[in-house]
Protein backbone atom coordinates (compact mmCIF):
# COMPACT_ATOMS: atom_id res chain seq x y z
CA UNK A 1 0.00 0.00 0.00
CA UNK A 2 1.71 3.43 -0.90
CA UNK A 3 2.07 6.26 1.50
CA UNK A 4 -0.39 9.06 2.14
CA UNK A 5 1.95 11.38 3.68
CA UNK A 6 5.47 11.57 3.19
CA UNK A 7 8.53 13.64 5.01
CA UNK A 8 11.80 15.42 3.95
CA UNK A 9 14.77 15.20 6.30
CA UNK A 10 17.82 17.19 5.73
CA UNK A 11 21.40 16.18 7.62
CA UNK A 12 21.05 19.52 9.83
CA UNK A 13 17.96 18.07 11.38
CA UNK A 14 15.37 20.11 9.11
CA UNK A 15 11.99 17.86 9.09
CA UNK A 16 9.26 18.66 6.72
CA UNK A 17 6.14 16.93 7.25
CA UNK A 18 4.49 16.08 3.56
CA UNK A 19 6.21 18.83 1.77
CA UNK A 20 5.28 20.87 -0.80
CA UNK A 21 7.71 21.16 -4.13
CA UNK A 22 8.24 25.06 -2.98
CA UNK A 23 9.13 22.98 0.42
CA UNK A 24 11.57 20.40 -1.44
CA UNK A 25 13.25 23.55 -3.55
CA UNK A 26 13.87 25.12 0.16
CA UNK A 27 15.49 22.08 1.50
CA UNK A 28 17.52 21.40 -1.96
CA UNK A 29 18.28 24.93 -1.96
CA UNK A 30 19.80 25.30 1.44
CA UNK A 31 22.04 22.16 0.82
CA UNK A 32 25.90 22.96 0.92
CA UNK A 33 29.27 20.93 1.23
CA UNK A 34 30.39 21.93 4.64
CA UNK A 35 27.28 20.42 6.61
CA UNK A 36 24.16 20.21 4.99
CA UNK A 37 24.91 17.52 2.12
CA UNK A 38 21.61 15.72 1.93
CA UNK A 39 18.19 15.47 2.21
CA UNK A 40 15.41 12.11 2.15
CA UNK A 41 12.04 12.20 1.18
CA UNK A 42 10.18 9.05 2.34
CA UNK A 43 6.60 7.85 3.36
CA UNK A 44 6.02 8.51 6.80
CA UNK A 45 6.06 4.87 8.29
CA UNK A 46 8.29 2.24 10.12
CA UNK A 47 9.47 0.23 6.86
CA UNK A 48 9.69 2.86 3.91
CA UNK A 49 9.44 0.68 0.55
CA UNK A 50 10.79 3.83 -1.24
CA UNK A 51 12.62 7.01 -0.82
CA UNK A 52 14.59 9.71 -2.74
CA UNK A 53 17.41 11.40 -1.92
CA UNK A 54 19.32 14.83 -3.14
CA UNK A 55 22.81 15.49 -2.33
CA UNK A 56 25.62 18.06 -3.14
CA UNK A 57 28.28 16.49 -5.34
CA UNK A 58 31.84 17.49 -4.78
CA UNK A 59 32.24 19.20 -8.27
CA UNK A 60 29.10 20.84 -8.28
CA UNK A 61 25.29 19.96 -9.10
CA UNK A 62 23.10 17.48 -7.42
CA UNK A 63 23.24 13.97 -7.07
CA UNK A 64 19.53 12.60 -6.95
CA UNK A 65 19.15 9.03 -6.31
CA UNK A 66 15.30 7.15 -6.28
CA UNK A 67 14.74 3.58 -5.13
CA UNK A 68 11.17 1.96 -4.98
CA UNK A 69 11.47 -1.59 -3.30
CA UNK A 70 8.45 -3.14 -4.30
CA UNK A 71 8.76 -2.20 -8.34
CA UNK A 72 12.11 -2.71 -7.82
CA UNK A 73 13.78 0.18 -9.11
CA UNK A 74 16.97 2.19 -8.86
CA UNK A 75 17.88 4.97 -10.43
CA UNK A 76 20.51 7.48 -9.93
CA UNK A 77 20.85 10.75 -11.96
CA UNK A 78 22.97 14.40 -11.45
CA UNK A 79 21.70 17.69 -12.07
CA UNK A 80 23.22 20.95 -12.37
CA UNK A 81 20.13 22.80 -11.38
CA UNK A 82 18.63 23.27 -7.75
CA UNK A 83 14.61 23.35 -9.68
CA UNK A 84 15.34 20.30 -11.98
CA UNK A 85 16.43 18.22 -8.67
CA UNK A 86 13.22 19.61 -6.82
CA UNK A 87 11.27 18.61 -9.38
CA UNK A 88 12.39 15.19 -10.14
CA UNK A 89 12.32 14.25 -6.05
CA UNK A 90 8.57 15.54 -6.25
CA UNK A 91 7.89 13.49 -9.26
CA UNK A 92 8.97 10.30 -7.98
CA UNK A 93 7.40 11.03 -4.64
CA UNK A 94 3.95 11.71 -6.29
CA UNK A 95 4.65 8.46 -8.98
CA UNK A 96 5.17 6.19 -5.81
CA UNK A 97 2.21 7.46 -3.62
CA UNK A 98 -0.28 6.80 -6.88
CA UNK A 99 1.06 3.04 -7.04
Amino acid sequence: MAAEYYCADSENGHHIDDPSEDALFDLISELNDADNTFIVIQPDQGDPAWFASVAVLDEGGYEIVRRDTTCREHEVTTHTSIGRGAVDGLRLVNGCRQQ
